[in-house]
C-alpha cells in the first residue's frame, strides 16, 4: 500500500515538473507566447523557427532537464518508506511517463504543450546506455539531412530507440524499459500525427538549409 501511495505522489510531482514549459518560461521573459507563433506548438522546433537558435537551445535544455530530474531524483523520493527491492525500474518508468504527459498536456498552460521529444531525451539520458541515445540522435540527423522533416526524424528516432532497447534489455532485469521504449515510440507517433498528415499532403515545413545532399542533386 505504501508503494502505491508513493507512486501516486511521485507521479504527481513528475507531472507538475513536466508541465513547466521551457518555451513558455523563456517566452514570458521575452514578452512572447510561442503558442501564438508559427505552428503554435510549445516545443523546441517551433521555438527555433520563430524565435531563433539561442532561444530554442534554452527551451530544449529546460525540457531535457524535466525528464532527467523526474527519473533521477523524483523517482527516488520515499516518503512512505516502501521497500525499493525490485521496484526501482517501475518507479523510474511511471515518473518518466508522467513527466512526458506533463510536457504534452501541461496543467499550467491549459493542457497545451509540446510533443514530448525533449523531455524524453532527458529520460533516456538518465536510464539508457549512452550509445542508445547516440543511435537515436544519429537516426534523427540522418532523416533530417535527407528529408528536411524534423517530425519524421523524431518519429524514426523513437522507433530506433525502441528497437535498441529490445536488443540491450531483453532477458535482463531491466526488461521493463523495453515496454517503456515501445510505448514512448507509439506516443511520439501520436503527438506527431498532424505532422504525418502534413507530410502526406505535401505541405509540411522543411529545414531546407540542412538538406546538404539536395545541393548535389541539382
Amino acid at each position: 500500500m505504501n508503494y502505491g501511495f508513493q507512486i501516486i505522489i511521485n507521479c504527481i510531482l513528475s507531472y507538475l515538473i513536466g508541465s513547466i514549459s521551457g518555451s513558455m518560461v523563456l517566452g514570458n521573459l521575452k514578452g512572447i507566447d510561442i503558442r501564438k507563433m508559427g505552428s503554435g506548438n510549445a516545443g523546441g522546433t517551433n521555438a527555433f523557427r520563430t524565435v531563433g537558435p539561442i532561444f530554442a537551445l534554452g527551451v530544449i535544455i529546460i525540457d531535457i532537464l524535466k525528464g532527467y530530474i523526474s527519473v533521477i531524483y523524483i523517482s527516488q523520493l520515499n516518503f512512505m518508506n516502501y521497500s525499493i527491492i525490485g521496484s526501482n525500474e517501475i518507479m523510474n518508468i511511471v515518473c518518466g511517463i508522467s513527466a512526458v504527459l506533463g510536457h504534452v498536456y501541461p496543467v499550467y498552460y491549459n493542457f497545451k504543450g509540446g510533443k514530448g521529444a525533449g523531455t524524453l531525451i532527458g529520460i533516456i539520458a538518465a536510464l539508457f546506455p549512452f550509445k542508445s541515445l547516440m543511435y537515436a540522435i544519429l537516426s534523427w540527423i540522418i532523416i533530417l539531412i535527407f528529408t528536411g522533416y524534423v517530425g519524421l526524424g523524431t518519429i524514426i528516432a523513437g522507433i530506433t530507440l525502441a528497437l535498441n532497447a529490445y536488443v540491450i534489455f531483453v532477458g535482463t532485469e531491466f526488461s521493463e524499459y523495453i515496454y517503456f521504449a515501445f510505448l514512448m515510440a507509439i506516443f511520439i507517433v501520436f503527438t506527431h500525427r498532424e505532422n504525418i498528415l502534413r507530410m502526406l499532403n505535401g505541405n509540411e515545413n522543411k529545414f531546407e538549409k540542412i538538406m546538404i545532399f539536395k545541393k548535389f542533386r541539382k
